[in-house]
Formats: structure tokens, C-alpha cells, sequence
């Protein structure tokens, strides 16, 4: 249809074209304003050979689509230094790479995680990491990271990362800082010093690095295996699953 258009925009160009000429040819008075000069004439002959050779082209080839990286299935990495829910000596292993700011975190943690830490961390059989990832367009994101690791400082980081969790929509420094002063027994003035000091600022960006060099870029990101010391070799389980998923995925890799 869109050729067929063309046809006739080019076929309407060329009469007026003729119809010009032959009222020059014939000796038609001149009027005020001519039609075309002949140096006009020769120019729109060009511009047609012109638009005939574009329309003779063959249609480019579409680009090639951009095929999204895999999503790994596997991936290994040390857990040395972090914090541990559970006991060490847990046979499994659960590392969540979480953002504290992320939406489906926080639904991970306001249903599903509740009867993971009952049935399996509380029970002995898991031991839960959390492992900093968070992502460049939530702003607050790293801050938290930063907060909850001071609170660890004081044997309070899984205190306060769950308040932070709650809260994700809400994690500007003044609420951080009110969070805090929530947790049992914090000396607030020594958190405070400690957030205000980005202490740990290059061991979030570097957790966050090394978790993309893996191929991990989204959150929570699972990485659940068998318990070896601070390393974790296992299987990638991706998004806020139902506790099923999870209950399912933990029976299948218990030690048989």
C-alpha cells in the first residue's frame, strides 16, 4: 500500500511537471508569478531519479535482536565476615541478595521468610546470609546497607534489618536514624557516628560487584547449598517464591 501511494506521488509530480512545460511551449502569456524555469524543471527531474533510486533499494535488514544474558543457574562465593542467621553448623546454606529498598524483597520477608526461618533456620537445618545488592536507581538503598551493617556492630543487625524491610517504601536518613533508635538496647549515639562515617561504603559496592560478576543483578536472588565452611557452592533460585517453591527446593538438597 505505502509503494503504491509512492506511484502516485511521483506520477502527479511528473504532470504537473508536463503541464507547466507544454503552457511554456505553447506561448501562454506570462503571468505575473511563471511556473518554473527550466533550471527548476531539471532540478525536480533530479529529485524524482532520486526518490526512484531510494524506493528502487531493497529494505535494510532488521538489526539482529539483543538477546538477554542467562540468568546463571550455579555460582560459588565466600560468606566470610558477613552475618549468619542460624547455626554455623547448619547443613544448608541460604544466601539472599537483597536490596533494601526492593518491593518483592520485602513481600519475601513479610510471608515466605517467616516459615523458612521456623521450619528450617530454627530447626537447625539452615543457616540464612544476607548479601548486599542494591540497585543504582533506589537511592536510599546503599544507606540502609550501611545502617544495618553499624547495627551489626553491635550484635544488632538482624534487629534492624528487618524494621528497615518493613519499611522499604520509607528509608530516607531521618527514618533510618528512627528505626534505630527502635532496636533494644543500641547505643544510638555510636550507630549514629558510624552511619554518618561510611565505613562501610566500599564493602557494599564491592558486594554488589562481585555479585554481578557472578550474573546476579536482581533481587532477592537465592543461592542455596550444602554447608562448607564460609563457602557457598550451590544452585540459583531467582524471585519472591511461595514458601512451597522453597520448602521443595531445600528437601531436594539435603545431604541423602
Amino acid at each position: 500500500m505505502l509503494k503504491f501511494v509512492k506511484s502516485l506521488f511521483l506520477l502527479f509530480l511528473v504532470a504537473v511537471f508536463c503541464a507547466s512545460a507544454f503552457a511554456q511551449s505553447a506561448g501562454a502569456p506570462t503571468a505575473p508569478e511563471p511556473g518554473i524555469t527550466r533550471d527548476q524543471a531539471d532540478q525536480i527531474l533530479q529529485e524524482l531519479r532520486q526518490i526512484r533510486q531510494l524506493l528502487a533499494r531493497p529494505p535494510a535488514a532488521p538489526a539482529p535482536a539483543q538477546q538477554a544474558p542467562q540468568q546463571p543457574q550455579t555460582a560459588k562465593l565466600s560468606i566470610a565476615g558477613l552475618t549468619i542467621l542460624g547455626r554455623r553448623d547448619a547443613p544448608l546454606t541460604m544466601v539472599e541478595f537483597s536490596d533494601y529498598q526492593c518491593p518483592f524483597c520485602r513481600s519475601f520477608h513479610s510471608g515466605t521468610f517467616d516459615e523458612i526461618k521456623r521450619n528450617w533456620i530454627d530447626t537447625g537445618k539452615l543457616r540464612f546470609v544476607s548479601w548486599d545488592l542494591p540497585l543504582e536507581f533506589h537511592s536510599n538503598a546503599a544507606k540502609a546497607a550501611q545502617a544495618a551493617r553499624c547495627a551489626g556492630d553491635q550484635n544488632k543487625f538482624w534487629e534492624l534489618r528487618n524494621l528497615l524491610i518493613a519499611n522499604a517504601t520509607k528509608l530516607e536518613p531521618a527514618s533510618v536514624l528512627d528505626y534505630a533508635q527502635q532496636v533494644p538496647q543500641l547505643d544510638f549515639e555510636r550507630f549514629k557516628a558510624c552511619v554518618q562515617s561510611d565505613r562501610f561504603s566500599a564493602d557494599i559496592k564491592k558486594s554488589g560487584a562481585d555479585a554481578n560478576a557472578l550474573g546476579i543483578s536482581g533481587t532477592p536472588t537465592f543461592l542455596i547449598a550444602h554447608t562448607s565452611g564460609d563457602l557457598v557452592d550451590g544452585q540459583i533460585l531467582v524471585g519472591a517464591q511461595t514458601y512451597a517453591v522453597f520448602d521443595k527446593f531445600l528437601k531436594d538438597q539435603l545431604p541423602k
